[in-house]
């Protein structure tokens, strides 16, 4: 019988999901970031299996330097939905070298500084990161507005992964010293790849963004005047030309229709409707979906798709938050 050490069957799964997302995106452009950060947790995975399951130490040499890697291409990947960055790709590539090149040179002056290197890199990223998404899903910028909930959801996991690896380096590192190499070994072996599997999975779904978000503001505040005015505008185009049928609107194509600042759009929506963005956007296409449903004999499905959503289980579920039923059951009820 053919026996596959866990690392390989990980990595072996992490490919898996490379090639659907890469499938999945080919008519978009695609997060390539992300694209690489499955890329490399697989590689990790391959490396984790050479080491610990064959004994291959000289693994140990280039093992902290590609886990310095995975970091900065989550954080990449998140910056891609967020916002447009105004560097040029080599300042850009250069910057989230850094910490590649931190461990290399650590590994030729400082071997014992690695892993706390690391440890500080890994929660560093990960404290950048849930600042870029201050804001909640409204931050997705340049997420398609129906894809915020999966995509918001995804780049929380992926920054409590980065700190839960984090976490595990730390102990092992204790572990280490107080000569427990088994137990250290252990969790190198599980928790590791579970860190692997979640930022992989995490990325996937971040890169895909189908979703509706939620967000509620912890402090609203009231609306003003500014905030009336900002929402007339937006109201008056999302009648006049029918934004809302766009199923890759997002809150920077919003911005750019409008000719209103991304930030002063979604602040006045979130004060003044205690809702963000992506679910102002949704209530407009519900709000068709009812008329074509009751109007027409348009199937749910063609309703679906030229109100703008792509998904059954988005359109199904934006339908049960703002009626309180299914397509079918409002189609009956008002047929």
């Amino acid at each position: 019988m053919l026996f596959i050490p866990l690392p390989f069957a990980v990595a072996l799964l992490l490919l898996v999901l490379f090639v659907t997302v890469l499938r999945r995106d080919e008519e978009a452009v695609p997060n390539r970031p992300f694209l690489a950060l499955i890329l490399l947790a697989a590689l990790q995975s391959v490396l984790s299996g050479l080491r610990w399951g064959y004994g291959v130490q000289a693994i140990g040499l280039i093992a902290p330097v590609i886990a310095a890697m995975v970091p900065p291409l989550a954080y990449a990947g998140v910056s891609r939905l967020v916002r447009t960055s105004r560097r040029p790709l080599p300042a850009r590539v250069a910057l989230h070298a850094v910490p590649a090149a931190l461990i290399l040179l650590l590994m030729a002056v400082w071997r014992e500084a690695i892993d706390i290197a690391l440890v500080l890199i890994f929660v560093g990223y990960a404290l950048a990161i849930l600042l870029l998404m201050r804001p909640g899903a409204d931050a997705l910028r340049l997420a398609p507005f129906e894809g915020a909930v999966p995509a918001y959801r995804a780049i929380i996991f992926a920054a409590a992964a980065l700190c839960l690896s984090a976490a595990l380096d730390t102990f092992v590192f204790l572990d280490l010293t107080s000569a427990h190499s088994a137990r250290a070994l252990m969790l190198i072996s599980i928790g590791n790849l579970a860190v692997l599997v979640i930022l992989g999975i995490a990325a996937a779904a971040a890169s895909r963004s189908r979703a509706p978000a939620e967000m509620v503001e912890t402090a609203p505040r009231p609306e003003t005047s500014e905030d009336k005015e900002t929402i007339a505008a937006v109201d008056a185009l999302m009648e006049a030309r029918k934004l809302y049928r766009d199923a890759n609107l997002n809150l920077d194509r919003l911005a750019r229709k409008t000719g209103i600042p991304a930030r002063q759009i979604s602040a006045a929506i979130n004060r003044a409707m205690d809702k963000n963005v992506s679910q102002y956007v949704n209530d407009y296409r519900i709000g068709e979906a009812c008329r074509l449903l009751s109007g027409t004999g348009k199937s749910v499905t063609e309703v679906m798709f030229e109100v703008g959503f792509q998904t059954k289980s988005n359109f199904n579920r934006e339908f049960r938050r703002v009626t309180d039923m299914t397509p079918v059951a409002w189609r009956q009820r008002k047929g």
